[in-house]
């Protein structure tokens, strides 16, 4: 669909990467026996682009995302992508396919998705001489929507061990629970929670996104005070976007707590929403849990509460140009000529 990717390749043997280059094509010649392929020796990121109302395009904080390859790749024993070749690749990737970055008017973005792996032939379970960083582009709209959805907890599965690997971006963590979505969706919940692996009292995160929780606190005499809950966890990615709210959500005069969520405060919060880069702000209607009978409903409108719906323009706003940032998230990709 789109014109093409950008191409850096890593040897051992220099001990540095190559200057990033287009490919006008989607595809990658790599070794039948590369560790990418055959061990999980990957590591992905996922950003966005977008079209502002003056026509010009920016790139959702690429800075965060490149740091937080640096942090998965290091996990997994590849060579850390220099904050500078991802900044370029991913600037370049986007301007060499600046066609495809939807009008302003359709809501929609560029989806970027940056990519590492061992490519190597490398029959041994150690790290190979070679590795490939590339990023690929493509035109994406609302992933799940505004609509509340309701969330199922997902018991059969623990989908990162303590000590685990649950904190980095990797391949591994997200394939295995196709098969629990997949039957939970069948079951009518779009959405499955993560508790922590090892008591089950914890809030972890969504298969999808990261878990936001919102408590209104209330005193006799006071406004009523707004509270963001954001589970820390060392079994969970760093996100984005739960950073970037909970940026907002200071400055909207919001109390933030980034800590241990129980499991047991789901019945005093107001709100739920599950974030991340791909589905922005996504109310949950409820969260239910099959082995106690737990249910716990949230709304039963057809649109999103009133927290979720100030966070998500604003932070929508901001991704597109249409409010001042404040913060300096944004970057505006530069033109390159064609490779």
């Amino acid at each position: 669909l789109v014109n093409g990717h950008i191409e850096s390749t890593y040897t051992a043997k220099t001990g540095e990467w190559s200057s990033p280059k287009f490919i006008a094509n989607p595809y990658l010649r790599v070794h039948g026996l590369a560790p990418g392929l055959n061990y999980g020796q990957q590591v992905y990121e996922g950003l966005k682009a977008y079209r502002t109302p003056a026509g010009a395009i920016q790139i959702f904080r690429p800075h965060f995302h490149a740091t937080r390859m640096q942090h998965s790749a290091s996990i997994v024993s590849i060579p850390p992508v220099p904050i500078k070749l991802f900044l370029e690749a991913v600037n370049s990737a986007v301007a060499q396919n600046a066609e495809w970055v939807p009008p302003h008017s359709t809501g929609a973005a560029l989806y970027i998705r940056p990519v590492v792996f061992g490519s190597s032939g490398h029959f041994a379970l150690t790290p190979p001489s070679e590795y490939t960083f590339c990023v690929y582009v493509q035109p994406f709209g609302t992933y799940h929507g505004i609509a509340p959805l309701p969330a199922l907890v997902l018991e059969e599965f623990d989908r990162a061990a303590p000590k685990g690997t649950g904190h980095a971006k990797i391949g591994g963590n997200y394939a295995p629970v196709m098969k629990w979505s997949g039957q939970a969706l069948k079951e009518g919940y779009p959405i499955t929670l993560h508790l922590d692996s090892k008591t089950g009292t914890q809030i972890d995160e969504f298969s999808t996104s990261g878990f936001l929780g919102v408590r209104i606190d209330r005193e006799e005499g006071k406004p009523d005070q707004v509270v963001l809950l954001v589970p820390k966890s060392e079994n969970i990615i760093k996100s984005v976007t739960s950073d970037s709210v909970m940026e907002i959500g200071k400055k909207l005069g919001y109390r933030v707590e980034h800590r241990s969520v129980m499991y047991t405060e789901l019945a005093s919060l107001s709100e739920v929403m599950a974030v991340g880069t791909a589905a922005a702000l996504v109310p949950i209607r409820s969260i239910e849990r099959k082995s106690t009978g737990d249910r716990f409903v949230y709304t039963e409108e057809k649109t999103a509460g009133p927290v979720c719906q100030k966070l998500y323009a604003e932070l929508t706003s901001i991704q597109r140009g249409e409010a001042e940032d404040s913060f300096g998230w944004c970057r505006e990709i530069e033109q390159v000529t064609a490779a």
